[in-house]
């Protein structure tokens, strides 16, 4: 059993908020997978930022970082447009 905890930035729980209904079970089911399983066959790292990892789920793309103990997502936008990338810049 894995003793990782998740946390989302608030930008993040806001984002979750806004999509619909649909959209917001993949996101979260696909966001609390991470915690059990953190590096999933259709995960990727992601280039130019170290630590940070990318993953889809539908139309959307998570943005993520992994220790021992906690999974943080950074992240979710729309992957079809740099939007993520841009939110993500600001971030870090």
């Amino acid at each position: 059993m894995s003793r990782r905890k998740l946390d989302v930035t608030r930008d993040v729980a806001k984002a979750l908020a806004e999509l619909p209904a649909k959209h917001f079970k993949q996101v979260v089911v696909k966001t609390l997978a991470l915690v059990a399983e953190p590096f999933p066959h259709d995960s990727r790292p992601l280039q130019g930022h170290e630590g940070l990892f990318r993953i889809d789920s539908g139309e959307y793309r998570i943005v993520y970082s992994v220790d021992d103990e906690l999974v943080r997502i950074f992240v979710v936008g729309k992957r079809n447009d740099d939007e993520v990338y841009r939110l993500l810049d600001r971030k870090t």
